[in-house]
C-alpha cells in the first residue's frame, strides 16, 4: 500500500503540527497529507512535494460533520488541534470543548468510518506537577506519579489521552480495531516559537537582560520542534507496521536538548540570536506571588473600563518553579526513533528565525494583537 496512504493531520497550520505535515509531505509512502484546521495558512499548501499532495481543509474539531467530511477516506489521524493556554485567559470550558470535546469527536468518526490509526498529540502537563508541586526528577513513561494536576490546560490533555487509551482497541464499523498511541511534548521550542518573541521583547524591555523565575538546581526538558515533529512521523509509520508494540503506548518526547537550568537553554536560544542578550538573575517566588495577587487586584479594579495584558498566574508560576524532568529511550527501542536535528543544529536553526522575526516585527507595545 506504500505511495497510497492519505494521512490527516489536525490542527496542521499549527506550531508543532505544520512541522509535522512538512515531514510527512517528504515520506514517498503518503499519498496526501490532508489538513484540518480552523485558522487556514496558504503557505502550509506549498509543502506539496513531487509524490506527496497537501491540501488544506477549514473546520473546527468541535464540528463532528465537518470533521467526518474531512476523515473520509483517510487512513491515519495525527491529532495535534488544541487550545493552549498556560495564563488562564481561555475559559476552562471552552478549552475542554476543543481538547476533550474534540478528541472525542476525531475518535467517534474513525470508529464511524474505519479509520485504523490515530497518533495523539499530547503533554507533559497532562502528567504534572500537581497542586501540591511534588517534583519528579528524571522519570519516564512507567513512573508513578499521582494527584490533581496544576495547569487547567493540563487537566484538559489527560482527559483527552485517557479518551485516546481507551479507544484502543475499539471496533471499527467495517470490521478491525482501532488503533492509538500518545506522544507527550514538554516545552517545544524552534522557529514559530511565539514564546521565544515575548521572552526576546522582555529581556530587551529590561535593557538586555534575560531574568528566569526556576530555582538554578531545578530541571525540565525542552525539545526541539523537528524533533518532536519527526518523532510523530516514525510513531504513525510504526503503529501500522507494529502496531502489536505501539498500540496504547505513552511516548515522551526528547532529543539532546541540555535537560538541567532551563533558563540557560532560553539563554542560548536568544543570545545566539543576539549576542547582547545577557543572562540576569533569579527572581525570588515570593517576589513574583506579590507581583502576581498585586496584578489580580489591579485587574479586578480596572476591569469594567481597562483589560490589562495576560500576567503570570499561579499555577503557571507552581509549574515553573516545581521540577518535572524524565529520561528515557523508548520511542528509540519501539520505533528506532533518533533526533533529526542535534542540539547545535536545532540552536542555529531557531536563532536564525527569531532574528529575522524580530528584525521584521515592531516591538509588541505598538500592536493591538492580544497574545
Amino acid at each position: 500500500m506504500d505511495g497510497t496512504w492519505v494521512y490527516l493531520v489536525t490542527g496542521g497550520c499549527g506550531f508543532i503540527g505544520e512541522k509535522i505535515v512538512e515531514l510527512l509531505s517528504q515520506q514517498d509512502y503518503i499519498k496526501e497529507v490532508r489538513v484540518f484546521d480552523s485558522v487556514v495558512k496558504g503557505e502550509v499548501e506549498n509543502l506539496t512535494t513531487g509524490t506527496t499532495r497537501v491540501t488544506v481543509v477549514k473546520g473546527d474539531v468541535r464540528d463532528y460533520g465537518e470533521l467526518e467530511a474531512a476523515l473520509r477516506g483517510v487512513h491515519v489521524v495525527i491529532h495535534t488541534a488544541a487550545l493552549v493556554d498556560y495564563r488562564g485567559t481561555v475559559p476552562f470550558w471552552e478549552m475542554r470543548a476543543v481538547n476533550v470535546g474534540g478528541t472525542e469527536n476525531v475518535l467517534r468518526a474513525c470508529r464511524v468510518l474505519s479509520v485504523p490509526y490515530v497518533v495523539h498529540t499530547s503533554s507533559v502537563a497532562a502528567v504534572g506537577p500537581n497542586t501540591s508541586c511534588e517534583p519528579m526528577l528524571r522519570g519516564n513513561e512507567d513512573t508513578e506519579y499521582s494527584g490533581e494536576v496544576e495547569l487547567p490546560y493540563g487537566k484538559t490533555k489527560a482527559m483527552a489521552e485517557k479518551l485516546v487509551l481507551e479507544a484502543n482497541g475499539k471496533k471499527l464499523s467495517c470490521g478491525g480495531e482501532l488503533t492509538t498511541c500518545v506522544i507527550r511534548a514538554n516545552t517545544v521550542y524552534g522557529e514559530k516559537a511565539t514564546f521565544l518573541q515575548e521572552l526576546y521583547w522582555g529581556a530587551k524591555a529590561r535593557g538586555g537582560v534575560l531574568n528566569y523565575l526556576e530555582p538554578e538546581d531545578s530541571e525540565g526538558n525542552h525539545t526541539y520542534v523537528g524533533n518532536v515533529a519527526w518523532m510523530h512521523v516514525l510513531a504513525a509509520r510504526n503503529l501500522q507496521l507494529k502496531p502489536g508494540l505501539l498500540a496504547g503506548q505513552v511516548y515522551y518526547c526528547y532529543d539532546d536538548t541540555p535537560t538541567r537550568k532551563g533558563f540557560l537553554v532560553r539563554h542560548q536560544l536568544l543570545s545566539t540570536a543576539d549576542p547582547s542578550v545577557r543572562l540576569g538573575s533569579h527572581i525570588p517566588y515570593w517576589k513574583m506571588w506579590l507581583m502576581i495577587q498585586l496584578h489580580r487586584i489591579i485587574r479586578a479594579i480596572l476591569l469594567p473600563f481597562w483589560e490589562p495584558q495576560p500576567f503570570l498566574n499561579l499555577p503557571l508560576l507552581n509549574t515553573i518553579v516545581t521540577t518535572f524532568s524524565y529520561e528515557t529511550d523508548k520511542a528509540s527501542r519501539h520505533f528506532g526513533y533518533r533526533p533529526l536535528f542535534t542540539w547545535d543544529q536545532s540552536r542555529l536553526r531557531t536563532a536564525q528565525w527569531l532574528k529575522e522575526a524580530v528584525g521584521n516585527l515592531q516591538h509588541p507595545k505598538f500592536h493591538g494583537k492580544k497574545n
